[in-house]
């Protein structure tokens, strides 16, 4: 499968539903008690395109998306409205907001990633595509300049330093993303008819792992 790397229209994802999808396999022994356990390390997207339709020139919008993609076959970016940001949704990512990692005086490149925390639990998400252009780097505190000091790869998520952050050095960095995903379906189905009358079709679209 190729990755196209294009996302799909914001005027048209804005008001679709969608999140964070975990499989847990579950287990009730002959006492009553629960065996549970997670074959996924990490969680998965998934999102319903048709809730954001809104007019016949959004359902033309998205049939040429589809078509370009070939359907299932090509992923491409999608922007998740309710989690693009390494900060709260109200504020503006800031070069400090997440750490990705810890300098050792050798390594140059490091994975951009989003911590979600909740009581004394965290879970890391890899960032594979930042958005170009919103990756703000801090090195022990102190901002760095994209292009001078470090470089970010906006396909992997991959922020490459200059030079190697000096032993025990904080890296931290600012930043929008976007879920790298694929249409889960082969087929649109539009009615003219239905959709002025306030129905719209299911466009399912999930998260792909790269």
């Amino acid at each position: 499968m190729a990755f196209h790397e294009i996302r799909f229209p914001t005027n048209v994802s804005f008001g679709s539903v969608g999140g964070p999808e975990r499989r847990t396999e579950i287990v009730t022994l002959a006492n009553g008690f629960e065996e549970r356990n997670s074959p996924w390390a990490q969680s998965r997207r998934r999102y319903d395109a048709g809730l954001g339709l809104r007019s016949l020139d959004d359902v033309e919008t998205l049939i040429a998306f589809f078509e370009a993609r070939m359907g299932q076959l090509h992923g491409f970016r999608w922007k998740d409205w309710s989690d693009y940001k390494s900060c709260a949704p109200s504020s503006v990512p800031a070069p400090d907001d997440q750490e990705i990692g810890i300098g050792d005086g050798i390594r140059t490149v490091f994975q951009l990633q989003k911590t979600y925390a909740s009581g004394l639990q965290t879970y890391v998400r890899p960032i594979l595509k930042p958005v170009a252009g919103s990756v703000r780097i801090a090195l022990a505190g102190d901002p760095k300049v994209e292009g001078l000091e470090y470089s970010v790869n906006v396909e992997t998520g991959e922020v490459t330093f200059v030079l190697a952050p000096a032993l025990g050095a904080r890296i931290q960095a600012g930043f929008e993303f976007d879920v790298p995903v694929r249409f889960d379906t082969d087929v649109i189905q539009t009615s003219v008819a239905s959709f002025q009358a306030g129905d719209v079709p299911s466009v399912p679209i999930v998260e792909v792992r790269l």
